[in-house]
């Protein structure tokens, strides 16, 4: 954790962005909506060993909502760039951009957060939230990597869930 700001650095965030890439809209929202009924009901699933209704108050809460919107974001362009690419370079720049979008999704929930619930002022949020943005760029790239594999070798069947 960053002293300077109270969120964690974690790869949930991979797991985010994947779900979205490889199992489509449908498929990624709805394994992330199970992650956060996990974490409702208690199961220590988030970094730390966290879980429980106490963590949707704590100040990463905005980006555990935003996990949600982000995954179906990413999931719905894949499934775009999915159906109008046959691999390649094309692929993976059409899944690194649905995951770039999930990410800037995800971090604009979590500065709002910051922001309404955490008393933070915007630029403090924004200053602050700028620290994960080159990460989950990272991240972002390894699940558009991630998705093109399974895009060349398997196809479209993971979007079939």
């Amino acid at each position: 954790m960053l002293t300077f700001i109270p969120v964690p650095i974690h790869a949930q965030s991979l797991g985010v962005l994947l779900a979205g890439v490889v199992l489509g809209a449908r498929g990624g929202t709805l394994s992330v909506l199970l992650l956060i009924a996990l974490v409702a009901i208690g199961l220590p699933v988030l970094s730390g060993g966290r879980g429980g209704l106490a963590v949707f108050l704590s100040p990463t809460a905005g980006y555990l909502v935003g996990f949600l919107p982000a995954a179906f974001a990413t999931g719905w362009i894949s499934n775009k760039v999915a159906k109008s690419s046959s691999g390649g370079w094309k692929t993976f720049s059409g899944f690194f951009f649905a995951a770039t979008v999930g990410v800037i999704i995800d971090h604009a929930f979590g500065v709002a957060w910051l922001i309404a619930y955490v008393g933070l002022s915007p630029f403090s949020a924004i200053i602050g939230d700028l620290a994960f943005v080159p990460g989950d760029l990272l991240k972002a790239a390894i699940a558009a990597y991630a998705g093109q594999f399974i895009f060349v070798n398997f196809g479209n069947r993971m979007r079939e869930i």
